[in-house]
This record gives C-alpha cells, sequence and structure tokens, in this order.
C-alpha cells in the first residue's frame, strides 16, 4: 500500500565464519529478541544484519498488506518516499546499515574511492561487484577493537627495534629511511612509511613464514616465562597467528593503530584507510558498495599491489581515530554522528526509563530506526496500525513521516537511526 510508509523489515543475517556464535553474538540475540520463532544455533556464526535494499541482502517487508516482497522493490515503486533530495541524487538508499558481531578479525583492508573502484570494477568486476566506494562508520555496542590508520612513525620505528623479525623481511635500507624520515615533512614521511609497509606486504611467501615462525616462537616463550610481551605486541600477535596461522596480516600490527571503542565510540573510515575489526559488536552504517581491497588475515581474494598503491599512509595516533558525536539541539535525547560524506548520518536515540512519551521527529530523508534496547508501541498515521518496538526491531521510516512512541520498559529506550541529511 502506497500511502503505508512506516512499517518493520525483517532483515537478512549474514554468517560469515568470523561472527560470534549463537548467543554470544549481537546479531543472533537482536535476531532471537525481535522473532521467537527464530531457532539460534548455538554453533553458528551469527556475523552480520542487513538493514537496507543491498541486492545480496535486501529487507523483507512481512507485511502481507503490502505487495512488494523487499525494501528494495518497494522503494522503487514509491520513489517519494526516499525525499526530494535523495530520490533525485541517488534513487535509492544510498546507505547499508549494519550489525556486526566479530569474534576473529576481519581482513586487513581497505575500500577504494569512486573513481578506483570504477577502474576495478571494470578490470575485475568478480572481485569488485560495483563502481562505488565505501566509507563506512562503526559504533561500538560493545567493547569493541580494530586496528585502523597507520601509527605515528616513532611507534613503527621502535617496534623495528624491538622485533628483529620484522625488520628482516622490511631491509635495513628501508627501516632506515623511515628512521631519517622523522626530522623531515609529511611528504618524505609518507613516502618512506610506503617503502616499508609495500617491502613486508610484497614479502616471498617463505620468508614471512619463516619470520612469523620465530617470532611467534620467542614471544611464546618469553609468555610461558611470565615475560612482559608489551613491547612486541606480543599477546595480539599470538592472538592474530592462532585465528590465522602463517598469514602475513599478523605483522601488520606493528604498522596499524589498535584501537579500542567503548559502547557509544565511533571510528569513520574513509577512502583508502587501512583497517580491520578485530573483536566486539557495532553498528555499522556505509554507502551502498560491496568494494574492498584485501591483503592479508584472510582466506578470501588478496589484492597486494591494489592496496600499497591506494593507502592513505599519513600516520596519527590512535586517538586521532576516534571519531565523535554532537548533541543534536533540539533533542537532548540525540546524538549525531555525521561523518563528512553524504550517503549517511547516524542518529543514536537513548530515552531515559523517565520519559514516557517520545517523538521520532520526520526529516527529509528516508530512514530506518533500529532498536537495541527496551520497549514502546509505536504509532504514526503513515503507519497501517500499532507498532510493537523491543529489542531487534527494525522499522522503515519515508522521508517527512514521523513516530509516536510510548515507552514500556523500565531500562528506557535505546535506537540508532540510519538516514540521508545531504
Amino acid at each position: 500500500m502506497a500511502d503505508q510508509r512506516v512499517f518493520l523489515l525483517s532483515c537478512p543475517v549474514q554468517h560469515y565464519a568470523w561472527g560470534k556464535v549463537g548467543f554470544s553474538s549481537e546479531v543472533a540475540q537482536l535476531l532471537a529478541s525481535s522473532d521467537p520463532l527464530v531457532h539460534i544455533q548455538e554453533d553458528k556464526p551469527y556475523a552480520e544484519m542487513w538493514m537496507g535494499t543491498h541486492p545480496r541482502g535486501d529487507a523483507v517487508i512481512p507485511d502481507v498488506d503490502i505487495s512488494e516482497k523487499t525494501l528494495g522493490q518497494w522503494i522503487t515503486n514509491n520513489l517519494t518516499c526516499l525525499g526530494q533530495s535523495v530520490k533525485e541524487t541517488y534513487q535509492d538508499l544510498p546507505f547499508l546499515f549494519k550489525v556486526l558481531s566479530v569474534n576473529t578479525a576481519l581482513s586487513i583492508q581497505a575500500h577504494p574511492n569512486k573513481e578506483l573502484a570504477a577502474k576495478l570494477h571494470t578490470q575485475a568486476p568478480e572481485h569488485y561487484p560495483d563502481k562505488n566506494h565505501k566509507p563506512e562508520m562503526a559504533i561500538a555496542l560493545t567493547p569493541f577493537q580494530a586496528l585502523c590508520g597507520f601509527r605515528p612513525v616513532q611507534e613503527i620505528v621502535d617496534f623495528l627495534h624491538k622485533v628483529p623479525e620484522l625488520r628482516l623481511l622490511i631491509g635495513n635500507e628501508a627501516a632506515e629511511q623511515l628512521e631519517h624520515s622523522m626530522g623531515q615533512d609529511l611528504q618524505a614521511t609518507s613516502s618512506a612509511l610506503r617503502v616499508c609497509f609495500t617491502k613486508l606486504m610484497k614479502s616471498e611467501k617463505k620468508d614471512f613464514e619463516e619470520q612469523l615462525n620465530i617470532l611467534v616462537k620467542r614471544i611464546s616463550q618469553e609468555v610461558a616465562k611470565g615475560k612482559d610481551v608489551t613491547d612486541s605486541n606480543g599477546a595480539l600477535l599470538l592472538k592474530l597467528h592462532e585465528q590465522y596461522p602463517g598469514d602475513i596480516g599478523c605483522f601488520v600490527i606493528y604498522f596499524l593503530n589498535l584501537v579500542v571503542l567503548e559502547p557509544g565510540d565511533a571510528i569513520f573510515l574513509k577512502a583508502n584507510e587501512p583497517h580491520a575489526y578485530l573483536n566486539g559488536d557495532c553498528v555499522e552504517c556505509m554507502a551502498c558498495s560491496d568494494n574492498t581491497v584485501r591483503a592479508g588475515l584472510t582466506p578470501k581474494f588478496i589484492d597486494v599491489t591494489t592496496l600499497c598503491d591506494m593507502l592513505n599512509y599519513t600516520p596519527a595516533p590512535s586517538s586521532s581515530k576516534l571519531f565523535l558525536p554532537v548533541a543534536a539541539e533540539s533533542d537532548p535525547y540525540v546524538s549525531i554522528y555525521d561523518p563528512p560524506i553524504p550517503e549517511f548520518t547516524v542518529l543514536k536515540i537513548k530515552i531515559p526509563s523517565t520519559t514516557r512519551f517520545y517523538m521520532i521527529n520526520n526529516i527529509e530523508s528516508a530512514s530506518i530506526l533500529l532498536v537495541v534496547n527496551g520497549k514502546a508501541k509505536g504509532n504514526s498515521e503513515a503507519a497501517k496500525s500499532e507498532l510493537s518496538l523491543q529489542r531487534g526491531t527494525v522499522v522503515f521510516i519515508a522521508a517527512n513521516e514521523h513516530l509516536s512512541l510510548e515507552l514500556s520498559s523500565e531500562e528506557g529506550l535505546l535506537m540508532f537511526r540510519a538516514c540521508c541529511l545531504t
């Protein structure tokens, strides 16, 4: 029904091997809470829940009175729901909203800009399935760890001294070039960093496997003797090697920042930013694309040359990788995560239990609302009937439509809303 512009969604789940298993997964918990008929398998990974119109995971509309079966089909027949600006610019939802539950590390990767994405898609569409860029933002739901961006050069140089196996792979000439670059301008530093990282990533397989085995053995012996292995990032090294034995990606921890997020903290990953999620649960929003260039910690296709050529080699401390929300001026319960790209903005809505009634205000964009905690009844003139909102509920809200909530839980309500504020 075209006049029904606020409705529930049933969202597909991806069971990638790196996902948390059974009810340890936030994805599984949200799924089970929203649909008591769903059977969660305790030995199966529940890695991602997709909320959007991507062809590999188009959300389903469970309402029998809506003839279209998926959100993508419904939007195609009701383009005005997107809002005027989004309709004219994108003709679809320009973002994909997700929940991720990470048990083992995702690949060392980066996402191409639009120009490179178009080139890669033309050259290898089987690996790069579309022409779009894929900037993305992750907001932690639980304590969350990721590798993100190149460390300050001094930290990398320190590792080159403390981890001889790493220096051997890179070579003294490249290592000394990086050391000498510290007193020079940023261009010289970035250039030297590119040389070092590329030398590492293009090491011969037999060479890096040999040095990795030596390093892992040495660190394991030090741990067994009760020694502090912080200087060599030993704990993370052993963890990644256990997950991906013999993988070149284990050495990347000496180049990239380790970023630790608490619930509500966020990171924004623009084009060409090297990163890898390590563990934890988050909500993620990205431009609607599936383009990823990988080079380690994965059994999937890797493209080392492309990755090394495309990366942003600007070193910066881990603290600079945090993306801070801004408090909404008109609503004390809303925090706005608005990255410097047009495709998406995410609103965190945290309503205390002392508030019984709340209005999800209308905006000039279609949006997707995810309930993370709490319960409420939702009413809107654009909804056929009252909506029951609880943990795991996902709601599509067309542009310029509102949703009135009556809270019914003592814990308050925590929600995230993805939209496009062009």
